[in-house]
């Protein structure tokens, strides 16, 4: 698997199969830049996509979106595809400064999703967990559902987001400058 060059600072998008990776990717660059699908496992390979502010001659972050995993159909091929890319880019890229966790905010804690967690953490990589679809909640059950998120994944930070509405875009925005100025500093 042939990576760009590292150059910029990185932002890895990661989570299951469906929970929205490349519409996240999408709402937060204000463009169609990534391909959405309706069939869940569609990404079997690590797509790259420059950020640049607009005039900017040269991308100021990389966004990769990378294959998702836990969904039954193509989970095999899926952990092989993993085994074979994903984790040399997880473990050995130099210019990855940030790892997003997708999860699904409408459903339980996800057993693989503590599992990356826990992956991302043994690895020392920087991440924080963004819950998608949050507009599919009301108030209270949204809230409940992040308590329940932080309880499961032992107080990584969580952002709630929804692609529709644009909640959380800031946030998440803050945050992954703040990771990258930390590890990046201009």
């Amino acid at each position: 698997m042939h990576f760009p060059a590292p150059s910029v600072p990185e932002i890895a998008f990661l989570g299951r199969s469906n929970v929205g990776k490349s519409s996240v990717i999408n709402s937060l660059v204000g463009s169609k830049l990534a391909r959405t699908s309706n069939t869940p496992g569609r990404t079997r390979s690590i797509n790259f996509y420059e950020v640049r502010k607009a005039g900017q001659p040269r991308p100021e972050l990389l966004f990769s979106d990378l294959p998702g995993y836990g969904y039954a159909k193509v989970s095999r091929e899926i952990s092989a595809d993993w085994a074979r890319f994903v984790d040399p880019y997880l473990h050995q890229r130099s210019s990855l400064a940030l790892c997003l966790a997708l999860v699904d905010a409408n459903i339980p804690p996800q057993e693989s999703d503590r599992q990356l967690l826990e992956f991302l953490a043994a690895k020392e990589r920087p991440h924080l967990v963004v819950a998608t679809k949050c507009d599919r909640l009301s108030g209270n059950r949204l809230q409940q559902a992040m308590h329940t998120l932080g309880d499961a994944y032992g107080g990584v930070p969580i952002v709630a987001f929804s692609a529709k509405t644009g909640a959380g875009k800031d946030e998440l925005w803050r945050r992954i400058w703040s990771f990258v100025s930390e590890i990046h500093p201009v």
